[in-house]
């Protein structure tokens, strides 16, 4: 099978017959072999009852049905677990990723050999609330994630080999930074592509623009960290713990040596006790010591997970 289309939605009952009629004719005129799959991620419109006469009609399209909402990331993980196809395209349901982007992202992906291909928005119809974020949201990501050459990670029209969706896993709210995860499964060869955005026809964004500022940036965060320490947390907690226990016991022996200096020479001086710095200093002892037994036990936990040992293998004789 040429392609699979992975569809995502949520309250999208209006733009589906639309949208099936659109992916289908686009495919057929390029001679592409395809299935459409719809993932309902607990819609309370009818959305389902769309997909089960599409799917009566078109022995191409299938669905999956959760049975409340649990958000993209999940959709996605289901539908690439599902997908048969040696490219997977994933396109939101409102409409607003035009198909005609399909046979062009799959040109990329079998003929220039791309890993991953991800639409760029360039001009956006969306709200200032859910653009600003964006732009920021990309910004950051494109420092983090070292892919200095993708202006929208989070556009939903992208392009894969079969083999990225296969040794990824998108969890959480993850789907914003499914490039970085590809990178991080090691296939680096991630493209994009000028991609037609339209304005929204039926019902509003699902999402809102506050809420994706501060989630965005601590999945960020989250991955960072993980691709960085998660396999070596004594790597990071280890050393800062270290660090701040010997500042704190250093402290100490200044604050206690002043003491003892003015003692030999005679001159009274207040208790090491009534010193602020001996506080100081001693809380940073305790916090390093705290922070050095949790990556310990980072490491314990890391070194017993099942996953300690699963590593992105591309070939064996």
């Amino acid at each position: 099978m040429d392609i699979s289309i992975v569809i995502p939605l949520y309250n999208e009952a209006e733009s589906l017959p639309p949208l099936y009629d659109w992916v289908r004719r686009v495919v057929t005129e390029n001679g592409l072999s395809y299935e459409i799959i719809f993932v309902n991620d607990g819609s309370t419109d009818g959305s389902w009852d769309v997909v089960e006469k599409l799917a009566a009609k078109d022995s191409n399209v299938h669905g999956i049905k959760f049975r409340r909402n649990y958000g993209k990331s999940p959709a996605l993980h289901c539908g690439f677990r599902k997908a048969g196809g040696d490219v997977v395209i994933t396109m939101d349901a409102d409409l607003q990723d035009s198909p005609d982007e399909i046979p062009e992202l799959y040109r990329m992906i079998t003929e220039e050999g791309y890993d991953l291909v991800s639409g760029y928005k360039k001009k956006r119809y969306d709200p200032l609330s859910k653009t600003l974020p964006t732009k920021l949201f990309n910004a950051t990501a494109r420092r983090v994630s070292g892919i200095p050459n993708l202006h929208d990670f989070n556009c939903g029209l992208k392009a894969y080999r079969q083999e990225v969706v296969k040794n990824i896993e998108v969890y959480g709210e993850m789907h914003r930074y499914i490039p970085y995860l590809a990178k991080n499964a090691g296939f680096s060869n991630i493209g994009e592509k000028v991609v037609h955005h339209q304005a929204r026809k039926f019902g509003k964004t699902k999402f809102g623009g506050l809420n994706r500022f501060f989630n965005g940036y601590l999945d960020l965060l989250s991955l960072w960290f993980l691709n960085s320490f998660g396999l070596k947390p004594m790597h990071v907690f280890g050393f800062l713990g270290s660090l701040m226990f010997l500042l704190g016991f250093v402290a100490v022996l200044v604050v206690g040596g002043v003491k003892l200096v003015a003692i030999c020479k005679g001159v009274s001086a207040p208790l090491v006790t009534n010193s602020p710095y001996f506080y100081i200093a001693l809380t940073m002892m305790v916090l390093g010591t705290q922070l050095f037994v949790g990556g310990f036990l980072g490491e314990l936990i890391s070194r017993n997970a099942e996953g300690r040992n699963s590593y992105q293998i591309e070939e064996e004789i």
